[in-house]
């Protein structure tokens, strides 16, 4: 039994026709918005790639750009048919393409879904990319005079002061490496002396942090060094007090922003494989209504339309089998040829009579 069998009068399938003509050409402006959005995201990325620590991140841009180019070209593509389809002079000539098409248009809608998950579930390595990146930019934050790190200090700056955060999992980041450049330390100083002897590395460690993790809204002014000496500031404590210092990390921060947008971008995807594929199916029905079609030279004649000839089971189950007949055929192939090497292999016995 047909899956989805449908009966068709002219009327109807010009209707189809044309809704699906329409609904192509909204598809390839998805396809446009679904390239933007990739556009976008890419931009995004590159803007903080200094704090990144691999390119993996930029596969669900480069995924999403791919897409929004082959919808444009599938939907453009589809939408000529479904125009010709209302001519049967102009149809018989895409009538041998329809069946490879749709079997493409199969494989585009999966790898639609694929992308659309990969947009909910890069979280994860995008946690692990931010964490490795920030922690790198960090130590070059002081290379203020080093060829190719001059620009750290401002990224991490402008990054700090764009999304509120501090450090990399928080401002006691910054104690752990030497973020003052050695250029700007009177190393005739007992205090940057002792300092820098007090650890094995031989760093500048300070219970500071750089200006840009000051709160522009905190009352009190801005208690950037010292920060866990209660004695040096009138009035402190700060394991009690409400600190003037972002407290959220910057790999948390980037990863709400970047999760966020993904998310979105996904459920768009989403949208778009759900109009995509109601618009295969709809295709489906107009190239079968139009085949079975009992007599041609009367185009105003009924006829059926369906999804599947059979049901899915039965879809299923002769995939199957013609996968193994595939199989079988590429078995019994190699053996021959292992036949065929090892009689080459063999070499003629020479028997001498005396």
């Amino acid at each position: 039994m047909a899956l989805l069998k449908v009966k068709f009068n002219q009327k109807k399938r010009v209707k189809l026709a044309q809704g699906l003509w329409l609904m192509n050409w909204f598809s390839v402006f998805a396809g446009i918005l679904v390239f933007s959005m990739g556009l976008f995201l890419k931009i995004e990325l590159r803007k903080r790639s200094e704090v990144m620590d691999n390119s993996e991140s930029h596969f669900v841009p480069n995924s999403l750009i791919l897409m929004g180019i082959l919808s444009c070209a599938f939907n453009g593509f589809a939408g000529k048919i479904c125009y010709d389809s209302l001519d049967p002079a102009k149809f018989a000539k895409w009538k041998p393409l329809l069946k490879p098409y749709l079997a493409l248009c199969f494989f585009f809608n999966i790898l639609i879904f694929f992308v659309a998950l990969i947009c909910f579930l890069m979280r994860g390595s995008l946690d692990s990319t931010l964490a490795q990146g920030l922690k790198n930019g960090m130590k070059f934050y002081r290379d203020t005079d080093t060829p190719g790190r001059c620009f750290m200090k401002k990224t991490i700056d402008m990054l700090q002061i764009e999304f509120k955060c501090c450090g990399n999992n928080g401002f006691k980041d910054w104690f752990e490496i030497q973020w003052i450049s050695n250029r700007y330390l009177d190393f005739s100083s007992k205090e940057v002396k002792d300092r820098i002897k007090s650890n094995v590395d031989g760093r500048y460690l300070v219970d500071g942090v750089p200006f840009s993790c000051c709160n522009p809204s905190s009352p009190r002014p801005c208690i950037q060094y010292q920060v866990t000496n209660n004695s040096a500031h009138y009035s402190y404590d700060y394991q009690t007090e409400e600190l003037n210092l972002w407290r959220r990390g910057c790999r948390e921060a980037l990863l709400h922003y970047y999760s966020s947008m993904m998310s979105s971008m996904g459920a768009v995807v989403l949208l778009v494989w759900l109009f995509e594929t109601s618009v295969m199916v709809g295709l489906r029905l107009l190239h079968t209504s139009l085949e079975s079609i009992a007599n041609p030279e009367d185009p105003e004649c009924e006829s059926e339309g369906w999804v599947l000839e059979n049901s899915l089971k039965d879809t299923l189950k002769s995939a199957l089998e013609s996968l193994k007949k595939i199989g079988k055929f590429n078995q019994v192939e190699a053996d021959a040829e292992r036949a065929e090497g090892e009689e080459g292999g063999k070499t003629p016995a020479i028997t001498t009579v005396s």
